[in-house]
């Protein structure tokens, strides 16, 4: 195994954030949500599929794309339009896009399905006698791996490279990360980094015939944990070299990513891959594992990923760091999990709090990793003891794609 870092990560800062997924639309949802410790699952019934929880997004269906992108039209585009209008995020691209031009801005984007629904769709209408699937598909601007990526530097109007990251649940984290090695080698000034996956009968049932969708609400972390809940989300991250962000804007400290390619769908059970990971971040950042406040883990609440993670951890950080995985809140939201969980983090630092794991009624008494210490007298509220100056993030996917982010503001490197 290797890992994969940037020495020059330090020097990146994040200068615009826009987010939206089942726990709403826009940060301030977001934080809402999270302090609270209310979760956006609901029970599934989307694409004629009702086993388990999904996470659903408000409002995707009724969103319609600007007529100049109509060609672009399908749910992954509708649920990424609805990011890039959060925040103000598009207009803080907009004026990076003025500062250094267009064509310096890169576009770098994680996707697990892309617009997989589209082609699900056109399927179900195809011709009853010749099997021809309907006019209306166009493929190249919707389930293509590379759509997400064009459309979005479409509707920004940005003219530098542009690319899809497509490693399973790692995607959109490693798509943070190969945005700032295009910054520091010099090839783009500013580059917006991020994914979007959205709801699809292909991962509903897919996941259902793996065994891994969870009978209710997903349970990260307790002992009588069953699978995941499905969620969609888009979500964006602004990133330019830290002399063009404010004094006090939040920071991409380190990333490392491994590839331990143990199994196609199951992960390695000690963990060593995901642990290299950490470290590799940790080396970017210049940081001892002591130094980070609390782990965002990817904890999907499947018995294996949880208990490999476990491991993981515990081998970087033993017991020092609380850990806990913020997908009984969203749900999986696959290959933008990365860039869902990132902003989460950034959303942690900036309201000195640490969500509440949810659905933890009996931390499985196994794990060596301790969850956080409850809100007192305010169970399943968020946990505000003390600050939350950095935070490490985990996402991994099938196959064995490791990706780990670390975040904070620039002064605490």
């Amino acid at each position: 195994m290797a890992a994969m870092t940037d020495p020059a990560t330090p020097n990146i800062s994040i200068t615009a954030r826009g987010l939206v997924s089942a726990l709403g639309h826009g940060l301030a949802a977001t934080a809402d949500a999270l302090a609270a410790g209310r979760s956006g699952l609901v029970a599934c019934d989307f694409a004629g599929q009702r086993r388990g929880f999904i996470g659903r997004v408000e409002g995707v269906e009724s969103h319609r794309l600007p007529a100049r992108l109509a060609a672009f039209e399908c749910r992954n585009h509708r649920l990424a339009h609805l990011a890039l209008d959060a925040d103000g995020f598009a207009a803080a691209v907009g004026a990076a896009a003025r500062r250094h031009g267009p064509g310096r801005v890169a576009v770098v984007l994680g996707t697990s399905t892309s617009g997989v629904l589209a082609s699900e769709e056109a399927y179900r209408a195809r011709d009853a006698a010749s099997g021809a699937l309907p006019d209306w598909l166009d493929f190249e601007h919707t389930h293509d791996l590379g759509a997400l990526p064009r459309f979005v530097r479409a509707a920004l109007g940005l003219a530098g490279p542009a690319f899809t990251v497509s490693t399973a649940c790692a995607s959109s984290a490693q798509a943070v990360g190969l945005g700032t090695r295009l910054i520091a080698a010099g090839i783009a000034d500013a580059a917006v980094v991020g994914g979007a996956d959205s709801l699809c009968g292909l991962t509903l049932a897919g996941f259902a015939a793996l065994d891994l969708i969870a009978a209710g609400p997903c349970r990260p972390g307790d002992a009588a944990r069953d699978g995941l809940s499905i969620g969609e989300a888009a979500g964006f991250l602004l990133l330019e070299r830290a002399e063009a962000a404010a004094p006090d804007a939040f920071a991409l400290l380190g990333w490392g990513a491994s590839s331990d390619g143990y199994h196609l769908s199951a992960p390695r059970p000690d963990g060593a891959g995901a642990a290299l990971a950490m470290r590799a971040a940790l080396d970017a950042a210049g940081l001892a594992p002591g130094a980070i406040d609390w782990i965002n883990l990817h904890g999907t609440g499947t018995p294996a990923n949880d208990a490999a993670e476990d491991q993981a951890v515990f081998a970087v950080f033993a017991d020092a760091v609380p850990a806990s995985s913020t997908k009984a809140y969203t749900g999986h939201t696959l290959g933008a999990a990365g860039i869902v969980e990132a902003i989460l983090a950034t959303l942690a630092i900036e309201h000195g709090l640490v969500p509440a794991p949810l659905n933890l009624d009996r931390p499985d008494p196994s794990f060596r990793v301790p969850p956080p210490p409850a809100e007192p007298g305010r169970p399943g509220h968020a946990q505000r003891e003390r600050p939350v100056r950095r935070v490490l993030s985990n996402s991994f996917g099938f196959g064995g794609s490791n990706c780990c982010l670390v975040l904070g503001r620039p002064d605490s490197a």
